[in-house]
């Protein structure tokens, strides 16, 4: 066995990653500047769904199904989204614009019930 293992969390640099824009919200943060609340419900409790993506050839692969996933596991949680399907593909869209990416790229797509009062996990 080699004393080199490689795990499911290694990955290589890219270059494009270094001034990336990434959308919280609707609003756009550099890659050092992108946060979310110590109270954001998916961050204290996990509470939120979230799709890996990924882009070939300027499309995001089976976008549709991805959403629908998506938006079924928000409704299991009796979590509200705020966005349509249609729109949330096209707030997708816009990000990968604006970071000139087409091809090779994975888009994390995270959505949590929002910041909370109290850290305590009544969904209210």
């Amino acid at each position: 066995m080699s004393s080199q293992t490689r795990g499911t969390h290694e990955y290589q640099d890219d270059p494009r990653n270094v001034g990336i824009r990434i959308d919280i919200n609707g609003e756009y943060f550099a890659r050092d500047e992108a946060r979310v609340s110590a109270f954001d419900s998916g961050f204290v409790l996990g509470d939120g769904v979230w799709e890996g993506l990924h882009v070939h050839h300027g499309k995001i692969a089976f976008l549709d199904q991805h959403l629908e996933r998506l938006y079924e596991g928000a409704k299991a949680l009796d979590m509200e989204m705020e966005v349509s399907p249609a729109q949330l593909g096209e707030r997708l869209y816009r990000v990968l614009e604006a970071n000139n990416m087409r091809e090779g790229v994975h888009i994390r797509l995270m959505v949590s019930r929002g910041i909370k009062a109290t850290p305590y996990q009544d969904p209210r």
